[in-house]
Parts: C-alpha cells; structure tokens; sequence
C-alpha cells in the first residue's frame, strides 16, 4: 500500500468511527467503546507508519481537482513533509489515549456514545488539517472542529457554565474566522490557487500584491483559534467541558491547529515585516498575561488552561522570529507533557472530588491515594517548568534560541525588535511558568487537613495512559537530534547562553514559590491555631456563634490575615461547589471543612491577583465595548421594526380596511335607497355637463 494511500485513511478512519458510532450508540451499546478506540488507535498506527515512510526527506504531493470552480480550482490534494507527518502522530496518540482514559473517566454518563463519535470526528478533522494540501480542504477540518469543541465544550448542557463556554468559544472563534475567511480568498487570488505549494512558490517569486494586509487577517484567525491575545478569552471557559476533552483540546487539536497554519504558511509571513513584529507583540502579550492570570486560578483545570495560552504565546514567538522547527517542536512537546497534565488533573479531581486547590490545600494525604497521577503529573510540571533533561526544557529553549539569534541579529528573517520582545517575554514567563507550576504542585499534593479520601486505586485505563504519555514527556527532548531530517535540518539544541537565561529564571520562580508557600502555610496554621483558641468553651458553657448564636461556631479572628484566609476558603468553597466537573465523580465525597488556604500566589502578585483572577478584567472591557453596543443597536432596531416599521405596515392595512367600512355603510340592501342615490348621481353628472358647456362656450 502506497504512502498517500496510508495518509488517506488516517483521517478516514476516525471519520468512519464517527459516523458509526452516531449510528449504533443507541441500538448497540457494546459497540460504542470499540469505535471509538479501535479507528482512532489505527490512524494513530498508520500515522507512524506515514512518518516512517516520509523518514524526513522531500514533502510527498498528490492532488486531484475535487470541482471545478470557473476561477481558481479546488483540489483534494495531500502535502506529507516532515512537519505534518510528525504533528498526525501526536494527534493520533493523543485522541487514542484520549478515548481510551474516557472509557473510565465517563463511564456512568448517559451521553456518553455521543461525546465519543464527536471525539472521533474531532480528531479526524484536526488531522485532515494536517496533511490537507489545499487550503480549502482544510477550512473544511477548521470549521469542523469549531463545531465539535462547541457541542464538546457544552456537554453538560444542565449547567450554565457549560452552555456559555460553549456559546462564547463558538462566537470567539467566528469572530476570528471571518476575517481568516477573508485573507484565504485573499491569498488564493493573488496566488491563483489554493494548493499551499503553488501559494509558496508565489511568496518565493514576490506575486502576493498585499502580504501585510493577507497575513494579519490569517492571523485574526489564528489567534481566535489558538487562543492568543486579544481573542483568548474563551479557552478558560472551556474548562466547563469533561477533563479529557480539555486534554484533546489543548494538546493536540483546535488550538494547535491555528500555530500549525501559520508553520506551514510561514513565507507568506516572513513576506511583510510589520506582521512579523504584531506577531511578536501579541506572543509577548499572551506569554506573560496567561503566565501571572494563571498564578491567581484557584481552578486547577483554568491555571492548565493558561498555561496553554502561555505555551502557545512561545509557539507564536518562536514564528515571528521565523523559526517554524522551534515552533513545531515545542507543540509537540507540549502536546504530550499537556495531555499528561490534564488528564492527571481528572485523576486528582476524581479522587478529590474539587477542582478547587484551595480546597485540595486543605486534605492531607492526597498524593498517597493516587501515587500514579502524583508521580506523571510531577514529571509533567517539571516539563513545563523547563527543566532538564525534561522535554519542555529541550523545546523552550529552542524557541529562546531562535528569539536570541534574531535579537543579535545572526538572522535575519524577522526585525530585531521581534526577536528581543520574545527573548525577554520568553525568559519573564519562564520565571512565571516554573511558579505557577509549583504552587499548583505544592497546594494538590501538599495539603495539610483533613485525611483525603480513599477509594482505592484509580481505574487502569485512566493511570495506565498516564504513564504512556509520561514516556515523550520525559525522552522526547533527548530524542529530537534524531528527528532532525523531519524539522528540516535543523538543530534544535540549546546554547549556554539561553540555558542559563532560561533555567535560572525557572529556579528562580520555583525557590520564590516554594519559600512563599511555607510562609503563607505558617501564617495558616497560626491562624488555625488562634481560631482554635477562641473556638475553647469556658468551663461549664457551650461555644456560640458571634452572630448566630450557632453551637459549635467560632468567631471569625480579628487580624487581616484571618480576614484574607477567610476570604480564600469562601472563593475555594464558591469554586469547588459551582464546577460542573464535580458532576463527573462517582465516588461520594466528604465535604472539605473550612479553613485557611496557604495560597503562594498571593504573595507572589500582591495587588495584581485580584485583577489578575478575573483575566485582568478582559471580558468586562469587552462586554462595554463590544457586547453592550450590540446589545443597545439590537434594542434600537427592535423598537424601529415594531414602532416604526411595523406601524406603516399597519397603515398600509388599516386604508383599504377604512375605505372598505365606509364603502359597506352603503350597502343597506334597500332598492329604493340605490334608485334615490342613482338618480342624484344622475343629476349632479347633469348640471356638472350643463356647467362646463357654459365656461367653454364663455371662452
């Protein structure tokens, strides 16, 4: 069987899943889980077996014109370079190991034969971007997927929370599509067709009429479906959808796809200067406002979604400095260390029965009860802190890299200006990225309380997929010499110079989080300790309330630092009952008892985490600016259609009606009434003729 012949059926055979498995959830329950591992576990097989066969040498082309347009052509045609062969593996081990962990994870949810074909249709899609060679072809994968992450997304549609995450990622994305939409039309004009090699070789002999204004709308599309600033804001919503679809999501679909686009489309980029530095304003932006709002999420599913935003943010920065291998390279080593993430954060949430690490900060023993997701997800952190010889350190550092050699100006495929704001953006969120990953480290494995529950050991289908990403997470960066044929040629080792830049900053924010987070777990337990001691009955009377009068209840300590603790465990325990995860947990869970929470984060922002909570307000900003006018025109227009609109339609009836009422007056039924009128009529015809003969003869 032929190498294009393989590539065919890796996006079909998903696709096949899906339409099975939408046919038969109802009438063969047996059949559901077998669907949906068995197509994806074969795309992901055949996807090896594409990469092994392209072995990184010359990209493999087929085409075959799909219909003819009458201008420019749209063909179904396949591009198999290194780049695309490598990223279908990642989406194929990742959806399997995907499908796989919901096996358990969903295993009680009634909906589940419906969650697992719009999986299964997800990953299809998302892999039909990837060898798609027509740009057409793949806005069809696009779209597709942006209908699948809204009904994934929505999948508890019970919940509110749930019902807008998925409305507000649909209408983000849309609004970044259109304008994608626009330059794709653009582009295939002034190129003359929508086979990428032919718009490359377009870019090569200088045919784009308007590179800047072509790239930055793709690039409005881009940053709507790879979250990026200004248009991220609905990826931390998306956190309402099941666990591991936030894993397909954020490793290796949807946002993924838009930092492979630009990667694949990278010359018609590099063609105008001015886009690459928006390009670099918008990764520095992203990488550092994700990196502090994730420092402030007490959601442990929300601070993994900015952290993706973050991660990204380098993806992007490494493209605006014109390096798409160091692009390419970290998403795929994030896309293995960020499945692992999520899909142990579903392990502790299930365990736990909270997302909420407030509420986890206030259990002790949690590590013990899951030893699988603590030891995965330890590795996993330390991956996206940067350290070595962990794949995360291998792929940041080649994206700082990259911003280094553009900054001193080795290269020139972007300005110096590019290259410095990823270089300095990349080495703060470095410092932030090894901060945030160890509070959240730090506050789900290192409570102090309460014992945490204990259900026994996880299903296998859950840890055991856990330990399988584990495996690229820790080996993937040491193996990437190897792969140096599939990224082009090009080296992607780290110099002395970034490594010490990066990893120094990565020790930094650990040894600062650490030392913060035993000074905020000694300022609780003092707190504990005082509302323990003012909590102590006098001999011969029962404690009471300050308020209430409630048995058994203490006054709230008077010192600020009480008032803070306080004010924490009631956002933990706002957060932890409002989640709709909690939903998903089959296990019946003691309630988590009150109580400080020593929270790193606070130290570490001071007057920046309130804002820094709530995204540096961006959704209230775009709520004055964008919602409330639409809102307010909508208004205005309803009140013109029925005021103003509708009243001369009205008009317009009520005429006719009016004349028809005083014509029907007229008719009584009476004879002689008509012979009456008849002959007046008769008689004012008479003297009418009579006058008018007289003024004609006069004149």
């Amino acid at each position: 069987m032929s190498t294009t012949t393989l590539a065919v059926l890796v996006p079909v055979l998903p696709f096949l899943g899906a339409v099975a498995g939408l046919l038969l959830g109802r009438t063969a329950p047996g059949l559901v889980r077998p669907l949906a591992i068995l197509p994806t576990l074969g795309a992901a097989v055949l996807a090896v077996f594409v990469a092994v066969r392209q072995d990184g040498g010359p990209a493999i082309e087929t085409a075959t014109e799909l219909t003819p347009t009458g201008s420019v052509p749209i063909d179904l045609s396949l591009y198999l370079d290194g780049f695309a062969v490598l990223v279908a593996v990642l989406v194929g081990v990742v959806a399997t190991c995907v499908q796989v962990y919901s096996t358990a994870y969903l295993r009680d949810d009634p909906r589940y034969p419906s969650y697992a074909a719009l999986v299964s249709l997800f990953t299809s899609a998302m892999l039909l971007v990837v060898y798609s060679g027509d740009l057409m072809v793949l806005l069809v994968g696009w779209e597709v997927m942006g209908i699948c992450s809204y009904f994934l997304v929505g999948h508890y549609w019970e919940t509110e929370a749930a019902r807008s995450a998925s409305l507000k990622a649909f209408l983000v994305t849309k609004l970044g599509d259109v304008p994608f939409l626009i330059g794709l039309f653009a582009l295939a004009t002034d190129a003359d067709s929508f086979q990428i090699t032919k718009i490359l070789r377009t870019v090569a002999s200088g045919g784009l009429d308007h590179p800047t204004l072509i790239a930055l709308l793709l690039l409005a599309g881009v940053a709507g479906k790879s979250a990026q600033f200004p248009l991220h804001t609905w990826l931390p919503d998306a956190m309402a959808g099941p666990t591991p679809v936030s894993a397909l999501i954020h490793a290796a679909t949807m946002v993924a796809a838009g930092i492979y686009f630009v990667a694949r489309l990278l010359p018609v980029f590099e063609a105008s200067r001015a886009a690459l530095v928006v390009m670099a304003v918008m990764a520095a932006v992203t990488m550092v406002g994700s990196a502090l709002a994730a420092l402030a999420q007490d959601d442990i599913k929300r601070v993994l979604a900015y952290s993706t935003i973050g991660q990204l943010g380098y993806m992007t920065g490494a493209l605006a400095v014109g390096d798409r291998a160091a692009a390419v390279f970290h998403l795929l080593s994030h896309g293995a260390f960020k499945a692992l993430l999520f899909l142990g954060a579903g392990v502790i949430i299930h365990a736990a029965g909270t997302n909420s690490l407030a509420a986890m900060s206030r259990m002790d023993g949690l590590a013990k009860r899951i030893p699988d997701a603590f030891w995965t997800m330890t590795i996993a952190l330390l991956a996206l802190a940067a350290i070595p010889p962990f794949a995360g350190f291998f792929s940041k550092e080649a994206v700082l890299v990259a911003a280094e050699q553009t900054a001193t100006g080795h290269s020139d495929t972007a300005p110096g200006a590019a290259g410095w704001l990823v270089l300095v953006a990349g080495v703060l969120t470095a410092l932030l990225t090894a901060a945030y990953a160890t509070r959240l480290w730090l506050m789900a494995f290192r409570g102090r309380g309460a014992a945490a529950p204990d259900h026994g050991r996880e299903p296998v289908a859950m840890t055991g997929v856990l330990w399988l990403l584990a495996v690229p997470t820790v080996g993937f960066g040491l193996a990437a010499g190897t792969l140096a044929d599939w990224f082009g040629g090009r080296e992607l080792t780290p110099t002395m110079a970034t490594s010490v830049l990066g990893t120094g900053a990565a020790l930094i924010g650990i040894v600062l989080t650490y030392g913060l987070w035993q000074r905020a777990a000694a300022q609780a337990a003092a707190v504990g300790a005082t509302a323990g001691a003012t909590a102590a009955p006098a001999p011969g009377k029962a404690p009471a309330g300050p308020a209430t009068g409630a048995p058994g209840t203490a006054p709230a300590p008077a010192s600020v630092a009480a008032e803070e603790s306080a004010e924490s465990a009631a956002l933990a325990a706002v957060s932890a009952a409002e989640t709709p995860e909690v939903a998903e947990v089959t296990h019946d869970h003691p309630a988590v008892p009150a109580g400080p929470a020593p929270d790193p984060g606070r130290a570490l922002l001071g007057p920046l985490h309130r804002h820094a909570a709530d995204g540096f307000h961006l959704d209230a900003v775009y709520d004055r600016l964008f919602v409330r006018p639409v809102r307010a025109a909508a208004t205005l227009v309803r009140f013109l259609d029925r005021e103003v609109v509708d009243t001369y339609v009205r008009g317009a009836g009520a005429g006719p009606r009016l004349l028809g009422g005083l014509v029907r007056r007229a008719q009584t039924g009476n004879v002689q009434s008509y012979l009456s009128a008849l002959l007046a009529g008769a008689v004012v015809l008479a003297i009418a003729t009579a006058v008018l003969a007289n003024v004609n003869a006069g004149s």
